[in-house]
């Protein structure tokens, strides 16, 4: 039987309600703070009943087993001393430290064992920086280029470049770069599409300002191209519902998966919870989308560098560990959300020793 999303929301806010000092409705305020008393080591009760949440979670029934853990969506963009040779887009310059180093020491310290990584708009279609990494660390990451919508048709070979001669997998259709007034099935964006399909790389979507603005088109590529397999990022920001139009939104989420080629990533869960760190708010949500989807079509995502200065990396998947727990999730479904749906995916990569 189906987990119904709406009921029993208060439950989910548990956490919330028994620690008002070190959640309030800010999520980076929230996070700063509770990253604040960790780390000068108050036992507060509310670090306490936090702690107590993390313990649970690392019961091994729901922390996943297998021995590689992936993340399904990150990026990385030059540091100051790389921009002479990767610069900027211009207007795009990062404002957070999130070169490779950075993200390596990162993934250490969380027991991350690789990632996809995204091109990010701050480089926009100069994918020059994350192609190096790709050939740096070709055991450990997978590129997911940035569709370039231009008019003439170019992003189409620009993307067939990118996947046969660098390690570049997938590919991100962000809506918001298409020409004024044009949609993703215009005549480029369905020859993208269709070309990702016969490349047999999944097409993600980054849907910012709502599924509900995207989902006509986002049905219309998977009925058309059924062979081009979907990635929802970020759970096709679905933010937890407070009222009636934010309810309809999840329902057209839940309802994508009756394209079989459609997978979500609960990823980047600070943009769409509306509490603090761990997310638990985000527990009916998770529940939900493994019961629609199954858990072979789920996956964990960080959004790094943008989770750092929210909750932490680490914290970004400890609380994933901790929603699964409160969702009564099983250790294999666990196992796929952590890594094996990513390597499912993308065969060849990542492979168990």
């Amino acid at each position: 039987m189906k987990y119904n999303i709406f009921e029993d929301m208060a439950a989910a806010a548990t956490l919330r309600l028994t620690i008002p000092l070190a959640f309030s409705t800010h999520p980076l305020t929230s996070s700063l703070r509770f990253r604040a008393i960790k780390s000068i080591g108050k036992e507060t009760s509310s670090f306490r009943t936090v702690k107590m949440a993390a313990t649970v979670g690392s019961d091994p029934e729901t922390t996943s087993s297998t021995s590689r853990v992936i993340d399904s969506h990150l990026h990385i963009w030059a540091s100051p001393q790389e921009a002479a040779t990767y610069p900027y887009f211009p207007g795009q310059e990062p404002t957070l430290t999130g070169d490779v180093e950075f993200l390596l020491k990162n993934m250490e310290d969380a027991r991350v064992d690789g990632a996809l990584i995204v091109q990010p708009i701050n480089h926009k279609f100069d994918h020059s920086l994350v192609t190096s990494v790709l050939k740096k660390y070709p055991s450990k990451f997978v590129g997911c280029c940035l569709a370039n919508p231009a008019e003439d048709g170019s992003g189409i070979k620009e993307l067939e470049s990118l996947v046969l001669e660098s390690n570049y997998r997938a590919v991100r259709f962000n809506p918001y770069l298409w020409p004024s007034g044009q949609k993703m099935t215009n005549a480029v964006g369905k020859a993208m599409f269709s070309k990702a399909g016969e490349l047999g790389v999944p097409v993600g979507f980054m849907c910012m300002k709502g599924l509900d603005l995207h989902i006509a088109e986002i049905e219309e590529l998977c009925t058309e191209f059924p062979n081009t397999t979907v990635l929802l990022d970020h759970a096709g920001f679905c933010k937890v519902p407070e009222n009636g139009e934010a309810k309809d939104t999840y329902s057209q989420l839940m309802e994508l998966s009756r394209f079989p080629q459609v997978y979500v990533k609960f990823s980047a869960l600070f943009r769409i919870s509306r509490t603090g760190f761990p997310y638990q708010d985000l527990t009916p949500l998770l529940s939900q989308v493994v019961s629609n989807f199954g858990a072979n079509r789920v996956m964990w995502g960080s959004d790094f560098p943008f989770v750092v200065l929210e909750c932490g990396y680490k914290e970004a998947k400890e609380a994933v560990t901790i929603i699964a727990k409160q969702a009564s999730l099983s250790s294999s479904d666990m196992d796929w959300i952590m890594g094996k749906t990513l390597m499912q995916l993308f065969p060849g990569q990542w492979v168990l020793p």
